[in-house]
């Protein structure tokens, strides 16, 4: 799998407003966007940290596994690292590890995948590009 390097790190949140808070006016990372992907279902805001992005991810709908991973883990906290790929689904198939079985919207209309977990540790890795 030939990836581009990071794109992003994601810390999964209860309330985007209140985790703005902390890492916009209190660490002074300026926010660069944000949008709400896959059908409303979370809400994705991208901040600048100079060489990449800190994405902040809430979950919006009732439900969504998100609200089950922030319970379990008590609170917000670091949720996956992205790499950039040239193309998903290429990526995909070249992956020395089993990903999710179909790609989902990532940021700025771009595919994005998750690598199964169970294969790396127990981290999650997720892949974005075209």
């Amino acid at each position: 799998m030939n990836h581009k390097g990071l794109d992003h790190f994601a810390i999964a949140v209860a309330d985007t407003e209140a985790a703005l808070k902390t890492w916009r006016d209190t660490m002074g990372f300026p926010v660069l966007y944000s949008e709400v992907v896959n059908d409303g279902a979370v809400r994705l805001t991208h901040l600048d940290l100079g060489n990449t992005h800190l994405q902040l991810v809430e979950p919006l709908v009732e439900g969504h596994p998100l609200h089950k991973w922030i319970a379990d883990h008590g609170g917000a906290g670091l949720h996956h690292v992205c790499l950039k790929v040239d193309d998903v689904e290429e990526a995909m198939k070249e992956s020395p590890v089993p990903t999710a079985p179909k790609p989902h919207e990532g940021t700025k209309g771009k595919k994005a995948v998750f690598l199964d977990a169970n294969a790396t540790d127990g981290c999650i890795w997720e892949l974005t590009g075209k």
